[in-house]
């Protein structure tokens, strides 16, 4: 009898082993499966390293990102050392299509030259571009590359819709809709288009997100100040936010909130999640949107207002804010805080005042005295812009930008331009 029980008590056993042993080969499978589902989701048949200065992970969040050390090459860091570093920083994204490398590269610049804290910056680019811009970005002085890390992804849409994506407005602007599918690690992120040139500290637009209520998780400047040249209360066919829409060159995004949001909407009863709503979306009004992903958004916070945290017209100046007279109070108070030279303007006559401000931070050589090499050169230049109506507003370009100096240059030990 003890012989049969002995014999029953060990395949319990056994049978014990083999039933745990399965388990955790289902879990690890299951795991996998959820790591990579937003990869293919995406239509990315898996990452691969580029030279690109950083390698590109599944996932650029805490347990992802690796320091450069002094010989260039990636280093990695223990969880709690690269959590204390990160939790630091501002993390910036662009996307960068066709011929607009060096208008990116010197929104970059702006964003380095006057932020204090460390920056980390994710360039979404078209393979073509990836080794113009770490090389471009590797150039700059050791002293400048200290204050910021960057990583270059290429350009990825949902596999079965890729093309539409892509022409979409201008190509690949639609791609920062994807950005909190794609970077699913990073809790915050500022979204900036290429054109924007920061006269003030990231950190400053950065400690907004302090300001969002518990039901917000994007912010966003007003399109207009004004109704009656507004564009989305006049021409639009379809919902928009508010009363003259939005603008979302400028986007700053709590993105583990947006991912686990459920939104509502005009199509179903159900509210959707992001990435079941934006098909559906551009599905719906396709025929109907001008300014493509703007538009989506437009839509979406429509119905959702209770989602949006609006910051005001300084942080997204436009020349809709002076074209016809200045009609952005809070910059006639406050001076300018993000330039955004929309519609090409640094690049032809139309607002020569714009220009002037992209101009100068291009041409400033790092390393240089700000004051006498950016700021005056930048006043004399914007002394010649007066027979334009943003011309006689330039004071508010540089208002902001003395102050932004003076706090920059006041503090050696944190100003890249002094070595």
């Amino acid at each position: 009898m003890r012989c049969y029980l002995h014999a029953f008590l060990l395949c319990v056993v056994l049978t014990l082993c083999s039933l745990l042993y399965v388990l955790s080969k289902l879990a690890s499978t299951l795991e996998d499966r959820e790591e990579w589902r937003g990869v293919r989701e995406l239509g990315i048949p898996g990452r691969r390293s580029h030279d690109t200065g950083h390698l590109l992970r599944k996932g650029p969040g805490l347990a992802g990102l690796r320091d450069r050390g002094e010989d260039g090459l990636d280093r990695g860091r223990s969880g709690a050392a690269v959590k204390e570093s990160i939790d630091d920083r501002s993390h910036l994204a662009v996307v960068a299509c066709g011929p607009r490398l060096e208008e990116t590269l010197t929104m970059l610049k702006s964003a380095v030259l006057f932020s204090k804290k460390p920056l980390h910056f994710y360039i979404f680019a078209e393979d073509n571009l990836h080794v113009s811009f770490k090389s471009a970005l590797d150039s700059w002085p050791r002293a400048v590359q200290t204050k910021f890390k960057f990583t270059i992804y290429p350009i990825t849409f949902p596999e079965e819709n890729a093309k539409e994506w892509k022409k979409l407005f201008k190509p690949c602007a639609s791609q920062r809709l994807f950005l909190p599918l794609i970077l699913k690690e990073v809790d915050s992120l500022l979204y900036v288009d290429t054109d924007i040139i920061f006269l003030r500290p990231v950190e400053d637009m950065w400690a907004l997100l302090s300001q969002f209520s518990s039901s917000q998780l994007a912010a966003m400047a007003p399109e207009h100040e004004e109704p009656r040249i507004g564009w989305y209360n006049r021409f639009a066919r379809h919902p928009y936010y508010g009363k003259t829409g939005i603008n979302s060159g400028v986007m700053l995004m709590n993105m583990t909130r947006l991912r686990e949001n459920f939104f509502k909407n005009d199509m179903t009863t159900v509210s959707l999640r992001w990435e079941e709503i934006l098909m559906p979306l551009l599905q719906k009004y396709k025929l109907n949107i001008t300014w493509g992903d703007q538009d989506l958004l437009n839509i979406i916070f429509h119905h959702n207002p209770e989602s949006l945290y609006v910051f005001p017209c300084q942080w997204n100046y436009r020349p809709d804010h002076c074209i016809y007279g200045s009609n952005c109070q809070q910059a006639e108070q406050e001076g300018v805080f993000i330039l955004h030279g929309n519609r090409g303007v640094y690049h032809d006559d139309k607002q020569p005042a714009f220009r002037a401000v992209y101009e100068a931070i291009q041409k400033y050589p790092f390393g240089k005295n700000m004051e006498a090499f950016l700021l005056q050169p930048l006043e004399a230049s914007l002394q010649t812009t007066t027979h334009t109506y943003c011309g006689r507003a330039s004071h508010l370009f540089t208002k902001r930008l003395k102050e932004s100096i003076i706090n920059r240059t006041s503090h050696k030990d944190d100003n890249p331009a002094r070595s």
